[in-house]
């Protein structure tokens, strides 16, 4: 099912834009603790945005069902995007005219995203990180569905094999000291490996330590900062972004995006992503994606719950389990709009998904610049988690409806016109032509 085509020619998927439109509205979920809260604490100790048994709920459900999915969602949406606007420009031109057309599309949104990261300085900023990962996933658009498919997946497990060979490392040491415990206890000597072990667990403890003191400083520091004045504020902001950039972080951003892109573009050459297939598939796709990962995720929340040194099963399964809930959201999505109830309940969200980067945009300047700054209402950490959540349901209501009323007469909303006005070299028309009268109409 498709739209009305943009002013530039590029055409509307219906589907695609409904999963477009709930990923950028989810997506503020996961940003509004980070930017009504302490970024760094949501990385370290998320007891301090709030704990109450409400917050634990709204914690609970936003880890469980929302963290990570909307990213991933509009992480394979823009690997379909690829597809689409490869295929269409490739009917009037040759791959290395696409190719240059394409990095060209891409370096503009990197630029927009630098805006966005340091001008509006909001450090959780997607856009360019995906600007540089379509330039990678790119060269391998022209791939058969599964193969593109095969390739995200072989990308994507890196994290996975990292993350269990750390797994694998804590698990050893915790069951080695458990042994060492029970030979202390019976009085049994230790040997050289059981020092070692013992040695190695002090050496971490101490450093444990170190780095949890140093974090409370961290995040202590930008609480003050955050509700001081503009200049601290922004100051702080800045200094956030200079971390996470150290950390090495932006990498492993890219290695994600781009591996979820060529799953999402593969997935659209099977036609997966836009409801081809059956409804029967749907709903096998959608109960065993969502077994699987609403599962893996309900163990990771348990355990991070208890906020212990134990080993943790999200080091090695947490993007498995990232793509298995996005897929079972994007299951049960195709399953609703082939229903009359469910296509009423998700036609709104076709227009928040062709005002997607507007929106984006403006839950940054909604959020970061006007209820939490320091210079504004000043809201940052009075709300926890519960708040959080119903602040965020409540501006993206908004927003979707701001939407729904802005693509009634607007063929193009307002970032996306300025990013492909740049693209086309030529200024795109705003508004929506006027419909023409018929010769009845007319006499």
């Amino acid at each position: 099912m498709t739209t009305a085509a943009e002013p530039d020619g590029a055409p509307r998927i219906a589907v695609l834009d409904i999963l477009r439109g709930v990923a950028i509205l989810g997506i503020l979920f996961m940003n509004i603790n980070d930017m009504g809260q302490s970024l760094i604490a949501s990385f370290d100790d998320i007891r301090h945005l709030g704990w109450s048994p409400t917050d634990q709920a709204a914690w609970w459900l936003r880890e469980v069902f929302a963290d990570g999915t909307a990213r991933c969602m509009l992480e394979m949406l823009f690997g379909a995007g690829m597809v689409i606007l490869t295929t269409r420009a490739a009917e009037a031109a040759g791959h290395l005219q696409v190719l240059g057309r394409y990095y060209v599309r891409n370096l503009i949104l990197f630029a927009f995203g630098v805006v966005h990261v340091f001008i509006l300085l909001w450090p959780g900023e997607i856009l360019h990180t995906y600007g540089i990962a379509a330039l990678i996933a790119f060269l391998f658009a022209r791939l058969p569905g599964k193969w593109l498919i095969l390739l995200g997946l072989n990308l994507a497990a890196f994290t996975f094999v990292t993350g269990a060979l750390d797994l694998n490392t804590v698990i050893q040491r915790h069951a080695t000291l458990a042994q060492v415990a029970i030979k202390q206890h019976n009085g049994v000597p230790l040997d050289a490996d059981d020092r070692k072990a013992i040695a190695a667990q002090k050496k971490h403890e101490v450093s444990k330590a170190k780095r949890d003191r140093e974090m409370a400083t961290r995040v202590v520091a930008e609480d003050t900062a955050r509700r001081g004045t503009a200049f601290s504020w922004a100051k702080m902001q800045w200094s956030i972004i200079i971390m996470m950039e150290s950390y090495g972080l932006e990498a492993l951003f890219v290695w994600e995006a781009a591996s979820t892109m060529l799953i999402g573009a593969g997935l659209f050459k099977l036609g997966l992503l836009q409801g081809q297939r059956s409804r029967r598939f749907y709903v096998g796709m959608t109960v065993i994606a969502y077994a699987i990962g609403l599962s893996l995720r309900a163990i990771s929340a348990w355990q991070t719950m208890r906020f212990d040194d134990a080993p943790k099963l999200d080091w090695a399964t947490s993007e498995l389990a990232r793509l298995a809930v996005t897929l079972g959201h994007i299951g049960l999505i195709n399953l609703l709009v082939t229903t009359v109830f469910g296509a009423r309940l998700l036609r709104p969200f076709v227009a928040a998904g062709r005002t997607a980067l507007t929106l984006y945009i403006a839950q940054t300047l909604i959020c970061l610049w006007l209820l939490f700054p320091p210079f504004a209402l000043a809201l940052y950490g009075k709300l926890t988690w519960g708040p959080l959540m119903v602040v965020a349901f409540v501006i993206d209501a908004v927003l979707l409806w701001v939407a729904n009323v802005y693509v009634r007469h607007y063929a193009i909303a307002p970032v996306e016109w300025a990013w492909r006005s740049l693209i086309e070299g030529r200024r795109l028309p705003w508004r929506k032509p006027a419909p023409l009268r018929t010769a009845s109409a007319s006499r």
